[in-house]
């Protein structure tokens, strides 16, 4: 391959080594997040749990008051029974005294409802708290961790930063503007070797995309120093060592 080839071929060496650093660095800013949306997630049941306890207690208050408000009834109830003077006034009362009694039987059988569902949402609320602690302890030694290893990514990023700008320094202009934007298109693959075919009936390939690659491509390859792309992808196409 002649200077412009070569120069691009290493360029894309440095280019992979780039990208996989700041891949890394964002997994590992990535982590603090995930651990932050944990942490809010959390949160935000305990809330709505909370929530839910108070409209069950609002509830429970409501029933507890219209329990007492019917024991009332039914001591009035009980004393009109005992001062009824007719038979019919007697049936009367001892009727509307029953079914007083069975519909506090019905709000006594809703307040213990509540009052069960409360205490397994109390317990509920006590487990979450739980977890919150424990998942607020995990993030700060994510982040900790997150602090640590960024510094490390940045620097090696920094660096291989400066082996890629030393690298693209001699490319031409044009070429280099090519590689730029064919690597943003393809996460980085600027540049693919062809693939040889194993049988010599068939033709060579794109390494990036696979679809054919005339012989006439590959001729121009090994005798001239220019930009050959990919009729598919449009990636730049080397040699491989091998066919150069």
């Amino acid at each position: 391959m002649g200077p412009v080839l070569n120069g691009l071929s290493k360029l894309q060496s440095v280019e992979n080594r780039l990208r996989a650093a700041k891949a890394k660095l964002t997994r590992c800013r990535r982590n603090v997040v995930i651990q932050e949306s944990q942490v809010r997630n959390l949160q935000n049941a305990f809330q709505a749990k909370k929530e839910e306890i108070q409209l069950t207690q609002v509830q429970y208050d409501r029933l507890e008051l219209e329990m007492r408000s019917r024991d009332a009834d039914i001591a009035k109830l009980r004393a009109v029974l005992n001062t009824a003077k007719t038979n019919k006034e007697y049936a009367a009362v001892l009727t509307q005294l029953n079914t007083t009694k069975a519909d506090n039987s019905k709000n006594e059988t809703q307040i213990l409802d509540l009052l069960k569902d409360i205490e397994a949402d109390q317990a509920e609320c006590k487990e979450m708290q739980r977890q919150i602690e424990e998942q607020k302890q995990l993030l700060e030694k994510t982040r900790a961790e997150s602090s640590v290893l960024a510094d490390k990514y940045e620097a090696e990023i920094r660096e291989i930063q400066q082996e890629w700008d030393e690298a693209a320094k001699d490319i031409p202009p044009e070429p280099l503007e090519i590689f730029k934007r064919v690597a943003e298109t393809y996460d980085g693959q600027a540049v693919v070797e062809i693939a040889s075919p194993d049988d010599k009936k068939k033709a060579h390939s794109c390494g990036g995309c696979f679809m054919k690659i005339t012989s006439e491509s590959v001729n121009l390859l090994m005798s001239r120093d220019e930009l050959i792309r990919c009729p598919n992808c449009t990636r730049i196409l080397v040699l491989a060592d091998s066919q150069g």
